[in-house]
């Protein structure tokens, strides 16, 4: 007998750590996502139900597959859909099959079903936003709420693009396939914001005690790698992948012992792990020949420059500048234009950063207005410009928006340095960190 407690444990662990992989081999044998889902969902709860009687199996992923596949077979069944097929699909589940549905989570084939799972949803026939919230909920195993942060929008929207969005490939007929390679090119971008997104939820998770989600982040390096290796005439995948691994170099460095968030000014660069960094360097020489260099590239680029500079004294900041102007006529992003913002504050002082922000349009500061991003960055810019009273206005507007704990000691502990009074946890706001 296993506790339930253990149970759940387990669950949600392997939830986190394994959800798009037991999805997306069910819905390679589904055919359709909604049933795949509602199947991997069954298969959890039979997990539930019956691990604390029968123990905890040795691979649970395999066992959550093999489950949800099953159900996939009944509902089929059920339905009629298999008619002379059926015999054959449904011989029993003997100890062989359990070790071949335990091969599916072998990081040699899964990536390839996540990857057709992303390419599915990034249906050139959906909209932009639909396809990459649509992949970043069901498939990468993110909640609505996390999206929506990821996106700048309310909780309520995001879901109802979700909802739009699996209708219209239901109502659409779009085939669980991967495209053949001309149909690439209309999709790749939306694929390659998908496994950014996951990653950067990782890398900053938008709740929660801890600053990281390790199983984010390793889920979304993989897929950048398997999308790199597939798709290796594509400089966009080369420099998605670039930016992933010199983002990741600092992960060690980014809290210190007590959990406290360590700004990228702050940091051991000896700690930094230098294999990635040479990697990503590598991918970003390559992906920079060959004309004008995408977003990714240059974000990556921008990312090369940091992991170089022997100090942050000693950041290139004029070239880092100049990668952000490039990066805001390939992508007009209000978080391009807020990053821009703090490297020009670098290079030219907090007044022309301030400036910058001031100068950010209504539309930027209306997508910004629900990230703490904003207010942290002028806060900090009002700091540096001794004006004490307008930052600790703008640090308490911030932690009114933010929902990280290890984001939100930090800047209360700014604020308690301007000698400000705290502020509650939960206090709704009144009106960037970099690590």
């Amino acid at each position: 007998m296993t506790s339930p407690d253990e149970v759940r444990a387990v669950l949600a662990e392997v939830h986190r750590r394994e959800w798009a992989r037991v999805l997306a081999a069910t819905v390679r044998l589904a055919g359709d996502l909604d049933l795949g889902e509602e199947c991997a969902q069954d298969a959890f709860v039979v997990a539930l139900q019956t691990w604390p009687r029968d123990g905890i199996p040795r691979s649970p992923g395999a066992w959550l597959t093999t489950a949800a596949r099953r159900k996939v077979l009944d509902a089929h069944r059920r339905a009629g859909a298999l008619r002379g097929k059926l015999p054959l699909l449904l011989e029993p589940y003997a100890e062989q099959d359990l070790a071949a549905d335990a091969r599916l989570t072998d990081m040699d084939e899964i990536p390839d079903d996540r990857l057709r799972l992303v390419f599915t949803c990034c249906h050139p026939a959906l909209a932009r936003e639909a396809q990459v919230g649509l992949t970043l909920r069901p498939v990468c195993g993110l909640t609505t709420a996390e999206v929506a942060h990821a996106f700048l929008v309310s909780e309520p929207t995001m879901a109802a693009r979700v909802t739009r969005a699996k209708k219209k490939i239901s109502a659409a007929g779009i085939p669980y396939r991967v495209p053949a390679s001309h149909e690439l090119p209309d999709r790749l971008d939306a694929v390659l914001t998908v496994v950014h997104l996951v990653f950067t939820t990782g890398h900053t998770a938008p709740t929660g005690d801890r600053l990281t989600r390790p199983d984010l982040v390793a889920r979304a390096v993989d897929l950048a790698r398997v999308l790199a290796e597939l798709m290796p005439d594509e400089r966009e995948a080369r420099g998605l992948l670039a930016l992933l691994l010199l983002t990741d170099a600092r992960r060690a460095t980014r809290v210190d012992a007590a959990g406290r968030l360590v700004l990228l000014q702050d940091q051991d660069r000896s700690r930094w792990d230098r294999d990635l960094i040479e990697r990503g360097r590598a991918l970003v020489l390559g992906a920079l020949h060959g004309g004008r260099p995408g977003r990714f590239v240059l974000q990556a680029a921008i990312a090369a420059l940091h992991a170089e500079a022997p100090t942050w004294a000693e950041t290139d900041w004029s070239q880092v500048v100049q990668l952000y102007d490039l990066l805001l006529v390939a992508w007009r992003s209000p978080v391009v234009a807020l990053n821009r913002a703090a490297a020009l504050s670098l290079r030219d002082g907090p007044a022309a950063g301030l400036a910058a922000l001031d100068a950010l349009d209504a539309l930027d500061q209306g997508a910004l207005a629900t990230s703490h991003y904003l207010p942290a960055a002028r806060a900090d810019l009002l700091r540096r410009l001794d004006r004490p009273g307008d930052a600790a206005s703008s640090y308490r507007q911030a932690l009114g928006l933010v929902d990280n704990e290890v984001e939100r000691s930090y800047l209360q502990g700014r604020l308690d340095d301007l000698g400000a009074p705290p502020v509650p946890a939960g206090t709704a706001p009144s009106g960037g960190t970099t690590a």
